[in-house]
């Protein structure tokens, strides 16, 4: 069963980064291809940034493309997530999720198999 442990949050200015990680467990999470999603109060759950299974693709939502990086250590079996010019509307949960399935990471968070319990970042204006 693979495990999915979030860290890093927390609160931060406007303007100012965070990198929040996801340690993996449990099973060959190397081979699957990640993502992180939020969750803001009274707000669907809503894609952020998805990697492939090695690194070499990555994916982001347009409203932070450009601020956010992900990227992964497989030897470590932990995926990160550098924000920067952080803004108040990032304020959110942030998931770490896993999907087993071969193939690109995708936008809808119903195809992923594992979740992490999530962790709050803020960002105060």
């Amino acid at each position: 069963q693979v495990q999915l442990v979030e860290s890093g949050g927390g609160l931060v200015q406007a303007g100012g980064s965070l990198r929040i990680s996801c340690a993996a467990s449990g099973g060959t999470v190397s081979r699957y291809a990640m993502a992180w999603f939020r969750q803001a109060p009274g707000k669907e759950r809503e894609f952020v940034a998805g990697i492939n299974w090695s690194g070499g693709a990555t994916y982001y939502a347009d409203s932070v493309k450009g601020r956010f990086t992900i990227s992964r250590d497989n030897a470590e079996n932990t995926v990160y997530l550098q924000m920067s010019s952080l803004k108040p509307e990032d304020t959110a949960v942030y998931y770490c999720t896993a999907r087993q399935q071969w193939g690109p990471p995708g936008r809808g968070w119903r195809e992923y198999d594992y979740w992490g319990q999530g962790t709050h970042v803020t960002v105060s204006s």
